[in-house]
C-alpha cells in the first residue's frame, strides 16, 4: 500500500480502513451497477471489499502519475477488480462535474477516501466538492467517505501542506442538507496526537450515508 499523506501510523489507519471497509460490502447490503471512487489516488486497496458487489467500477485521481500507476494494473491485483474497472478519469472534485468532460451515469455507490479535506481550502469549498460528490449518486444511491477530523495540516516529505478543519457535526449537518442520511459514522482516535509532527488530526472516520 502506498503511504498515507501525514499520517504517523500509516499501518494503523489502512488497517481501519480495510476494517470498516470490509464490515461496509461483506453484507451485500449495499450493491449494484456502477461504483465510482473519488480520488483513487496510486492504490486501489479501498475496492478490494467493494469490488465483488459492483458491475463496474470508475476510479479517478486529478494526478496524471496516480491514474497511471492504476492503469498499469499490478499482478497483485485481483482478476475481479481488474476486470471490473471500466475507466480511469481526471478527476477535479472542485468542478461541479468532477469528471468534465467526461460525463459518468448516476453511480449506486460512490467513494472516497481522505480526498476533500485535502483539495479544500475551507468549509464552503468542502460543502460544494462535496455537492459535487453527491450529484454522481443516483438516488437511494450510498456514499462511502473515509477522511480525518479536526486536521490543520499534513507533511509529505519536507512539504506542509494545509487542510480543512472538519468535525463530525459539520459533515453530518452537511451531508443532511445535501439530501444525504447517515446511516453510521465510525472514528479511531489518533494515538499520538500530541507528538505527531506529520499532521495534527484528532481522528479518522469512516461514513456510510444514503442518498434520499
Amino acid at each position: 500500500f502506498a503511504a498515507v499523506p501525514g499520517q504517523k501510523d500509516n499501518s494503523r489507519f489502512v488497517t481501519f480502513v480495510l476494517c470498516q471497509l470490509s464490515k461496509t460490502f461483506s453484507t451485500g447490503k449495499y450493491r449494484g451497477q456502477r461504483l465510482v471512487e473519488v480520488g483513487t489516488g496510486p492504490t486501489i486497496h479501498t475496492l478490494i471489499s467493494a469490488c465483488e458487489y459492483y458491475d463496474e467500477i470508475v476510479v479517478s485521481d486529478y494526478v496524471d502519475s496516480n491514474r497511471r500507476e492504476i492503469e498499469r494494473t499490478p499482478a497483485i491485483v485481483t482478476d475481479t477488480l481488474r476486470q471490473r474497472v471500466k475507466q480511469v478519469l481526471k478527476c477535479d472534485i472542485c468542478l461541479e462535474n468532477p469528471f468534465h468532460p467526461v460525463t459518468v451515469p448516476p453511480a449506486d455507490c460512490v467513494l472516497s477516501s481522505l480526498c476533500l479535506e485535502a483539495a479544500c481550502k475551507d468549509r464552503e469549498s468542502y460543502h460544494r466538492s462535496l455537492s459535487s460528490m453527491v450529484g454522481l449518486l443516483r438516488s437511494g444511491g450510498v456514499l462511502v467517505l473515509i477522511g480525518d477530523l479536526d486536521e490543520t495540516y499534513y507533511t509529505v516529505g519536507e512539504q506542509r501542506f494545509d487542510c480543512v478543519n472538519l468535525s463530525e457535526e459539520f459533515i453530518t449537518e452537511t451531508l443532511s442538507k445535501l439530501g444525504m442520511c447517515v446511516e453510521e459514522f465510525t472514528l479511531q482516535q489518533a494515538e499520538d496526537r500530541d507528538s505527531n509532527r506529520k499532521c495534527d488530526y484528532a481522528a479518522s472516520f469512516h461514513l456510510i450515508a444514503i442518498k434520499h
